[in-house]
């Protein structure tokens, strides 16, 4: 069986409790592939979510809060990469439907070529009303995707 080689590796990041192993994880392959590693998180209108920061009806100046704070905490899961050894680390933020985000618009843009994410960053509730992001890229991303807990 060949080896498969990874070049641009995403992880998409919410804030949830599994964030860290998305990104221990994503980091651990990207040093093992010699790959660029993604982090973005996608701030979605009426998120609702613990860690990150949310987006409803917002001002220019809220709307330069909210990047602004994003920023920070995706800088310190840079930082984290970048201390396990990974130094190829970019971060991205993004607005709109996290599930078209991750799954279309960032590959086409970014050519990624697998994506490791976190089973889910909602409640059964939450994933009820608005699906699971993670069941969607699963379905629909045109690469690999690696799915952790």
């Amino acid at each position: 069986m060949d080896k498969i080689h990874y070049q641009r590796i995403l992880a998409p990041v919410d804030g949830s409790k599994v964030t860290s192993r998305v990104v221990d994880h994503a980091t651990a392959i990207a040093k093992r592939n010699h790959a660029h590693l993604d982090l973005l998180n996608v701030v979605q209108i009426n998120q609702i979510n613990d860690g990150y920061a949310k987006a409803g009806s917002i001002s220019g100046d809220q709307a330069y809060n909210l990047v602004t704070l994003t920023h920070a905490r995706l800088n310190d899961l840079k930082r984290r990469a970048k201390k396990n050894g990974l130094d190829d680390v970019s971060i991205h933020v993004r607005f709109g439907s996290p599930k078209r985000v991750i799954a279309k618009d960032f590959l086409k843009d970014h050519q990624n070529d697998l994506i490791v994410m976190g089973s889910t960053g909602l409640s059964g509730v939450e994933r009820m009303l608005v699906g699971s992001v993670t069941n969607y890229v699963v379905r629909n991303a045109s690469c690999d995707v690696i799915v952790t807990h």
